[in-house]
């Protein structure tokens, strides 16, 4: 398991103040719960085996959102309430992530109609609107406090999409080196 980006790093610096500005002045929606969740998405997803962390039963890294809903499901794969809540709220971010910062990538599967890749007919935003709304449903226990949190992510999906395809600009324009990296890797 690679370390957390530590508190007082540049890079945490940067997407704290990148989301929080552009969730604020841009979106005009200045909802911290939101904005901190996202910024703290973006240094998670710095490191690639973060962004494919889920495996299946064997252990092998899912990579396409057709093999995580499987492994999401309680009555195939998930094996308990805990790891689906974990899995759906992985699909949530990560579906996000994909739509907002390398919408690119999903263009890519759908204009060169690549009907091979298990992603083919998936609509990553009614997926991660779904995932984040499964996970909010899980409104008990040491997962209540987080609820409200994934049902805004829910309910307000398509507006964090817009705000990182901002965060993307900035770091477009920033030429940022680790944002450069991971857009290499994952486009290649």
């Amino acid at each position: 398991m690679l370390k957390p980006v530590p508190d007082h790093h540049p890079l945490r610096q940067l997407f704290t103040d990148l989301t929080e500005r552009t969730f604020s002045q841009q979106l005009r929606w200045p909802d911290q719960p939101v904005a901190h969740y996202v910024s703290n998405l973006l240094l998670d997803f710095i490191h690639v085996d973060h962004l494919y962390r889920i495996g299946d039963i064997k252990g092998k890294r899912l990579e396409e959102v057709a093999g995580m809903l499987l492994e999401a499901d309680l009555l195939l794969n998930a094996g308990s309430v805990e790891r689906e809540r974990e899995v759906h709220r992985h699909i949530g971010d990560f579906t996000l992530f994909m739509v907002g910062l390398f919408p690119e990538f999903l263009n890519r599967i759908k204009i060169r109609q690549w009907i091979h890749h298990p992603d083919f007919l998936i609509d990553y935003v009614k997926v991660g609107k779904c995932s984040y709304r499964n996970v909010s449903e899980f409104n008990y226990g040491k997962y209540k406090p987080f609820a409200p949190l994934f049902r805004k992510l829910s309910d307000n999906f398509e507006l964090c999409v817009i705000g990182l395809g901002y965060i993307k600009a900035a770091l477009d324009h920033l030429q940022n080196a680790e944002f450069q990296q991971a857009k290499k890797i994952l486009l290649n």
